[in-house]
């Protein structure tokens, strides 16, 4: 008998929690339901299936079974929807998230070139400063910066970016640059709680990484508002390679503290499907991720 056919009826029968509703489902007949059952269990050499005259349930071995039947006959059925969709052109909607000014800057542009490339997709985009829950709130991949936590999700690396602290070439002019990640003690700073509203600046040192606490004058919510303050030459501000980019390349601010950065953020896609993912989504990964790792910011 299939194997696959077994592992079907074997599902049936344990989420109807019986034979005969099971045999209803599938369109067959008890008998042909119960001698699958049995040749499942003699090709095992384990009972799956406890049964009395009023109910059907699981055994231990059973349970287990279940999960790896589903999951099993869930990567059979995405392998030929991949097949079927190698060929066809992607359509459809997707819904993506990134942090706001990565989304912006990186995201967009691709974005914009995707969606023109094929007219029968729609985009819905979420730009936002925080870790949204793909399976919640029904996102079908985004943008993470930083370590991933254990997850299901899946997550394919494009990239890094740098945490660096920078402040104008006249505000340094004006006080001097710090040397240490303790002279920031005597600066004006300036704290973007996008990035982090701990008032501690983690620097890497000879003793191994080092918590900074901090005491900033000014604390904004959006990094761009951080941006804006560092550019009056107001203080320093701490915040990521890409956000100060275009202004570092004009020499508009100067990064300092440079030896004592911590490990760059690895920069990753997620997304909720398995590896066999539908062809708009995987079409729209394979599109982003080349156009993220071939950006020499963030490589």
């Amino acid at each position: 008998m299939d194997r696959f056919h077994m592992m079907n009826v074997y599902i049936a029968v344990a989420e109807e929690q019986g034979f005969a509703s099971a045999a209803r489902r599938l369109g067959m007949s008890p008998p042909a339901v119960t001698r699958a059952i049995a040749a499942l269990e003699q090709h095992l050499g384990v009972k799956l299936l406890n049964r009395t005259t009023r109910y059907v349930r699981t055994t231990e071995a059973g349970q287990r079974y279940l999960q790896d039947s589903r999951r099993v006959l869930a990567e059979v059925d995405a392998v030929d929807q991949a097949v079927k969709g190698i060929n066809a052109e992607p359509r459809g909607h997707l819904a993506i998230t990134a942090p706001v000014m990565f989304g912006r800057m990186f995201v967009m542009p691709g974005i914009v070139d995707y969606l023109e490339r094929f007219p029968a997709t729609e985009i819905s985009a979420l730009f936002l400063d925080r870790d949204v829950n793909l399976l919640a709130e029904g996102i079908d991949l985004g943008v993470r910066i930083g370590e991933l936590p254990d997850s299901s999700m899946r997550a394919l690396r494009v990239g890094s970016v740098r945490q660096v602290v920078c402040a104008s070439p006249e505000y340094l002019r004006r006080h001097g640059r710090p040397e240490r990640p303790q002279d920031l003690s005597a600066h004006t700073l300036i704290n973007s709680s996008a990035i982090s509203d701990v008032p501690n600046w983690i620097f890497n040192t000879a003793q191994g990484m080092r918590n900074q606490r901090i005491q900033p004058r000014l604390v904004v919510t959006s990094n761009a508002a951080a941006v804006e303050a560092a550019l009056a030459d107001f203080g320093l501000t701490r915040l990521l390679s890409y956000q100060v980019a275009p202004q570092l390349a004009d020499a508009k601010l100067q990064i300092v503290l440079e030896a004592f950065e911590p490990e760059p953020r690895p920069i990753h896609i997620v997304h909720r499907e398995g590896r066999f993912a539908s062809p708009t989504v995987r079409s729209f990964i394979d599109f982003i991720a080349a156009r993220l790792r071939g950006d020499s910011l963030l490589n």
